[in-house]
């Protein structure tokens, strides 16, 4: 990251500037992966993120795997938001779609958002660190590496928890048996 300031801390605005190019990479990625006529945009949806993390007070920046860990979970939460605006708007109707088939593997169907992030809550419930690796892998595009190094596993173990939480979110999300 950047030259720490005295109390060892450094501001969001300084560390989004050294990762702003990614954010909106991640941004892109996300949006890419909705309906087509999204109202957000990938500036819109950093712009969201990024005042979501100023109100938070005193955070210290770790590395840049820990800061995207994050931003990550802050633009997961804006889409989610952003779905439920809109389908509470009309029941039914216009709800995020989010294809898996690249990150998770299910076919080419395509997800809401909120059944995802529904999913992933259950997923919480008994797996919070396989939870946390979906998160980390699908909405911060992070690497197996980025994403040991962000939660403190080895990649072999991150490896095997995206495996099985991949797995988990399949038959979730494609009604599989309930056995």
């Amino acid at each position: 990251m950047t030259p720490e300031h005295k109390d060892g801390t450094e501001s969001l605005d300084e560390v989004v500037l050294l990762v702003y190019q990614e954010l909106r990479r991640l941004a892109a990625h996300y949006l890419r992966a909705e309906r087509a006529n999204h109202t957000l945009q990938p500036t819109a949806l950093v712009n969201e993120a990024y005042l979501c993390l100023a109100k938070q007070d005193g955070v210290r920046w770790q590395n840049r795997a820990h800061f995207l860990a994050i931003a990550a979970n802050t633009m997961r939460r804006v889409l989610v938001d952003h779905a439920r605006e809109r389908g509470a708007v009309k029941r039914g109707g216009d709800l995020r779609r989010v294809t898996l088939r690249s990150s998770i593997a299910l076919d080419d169907r395509d997800v809401d958002i909120l059944s995802l992030d529904e999913a992933l809550l259950k997923l919480a419930a008994f797996d919070p660190e396989g939870a946390r690796v979906v998160e980390l892998r699908f909405f911060g595009g992070l690497t197996i590496e980025e994403t040991a190094e962000a939660i403190g596993f080895s990649p072999a173990t991150v490896k095997r928890m995206w495996t099985a939480a991949k797995a988990w979110l399949y038959r979730e999300l494609s009604g599989g048996d309930r056995a």
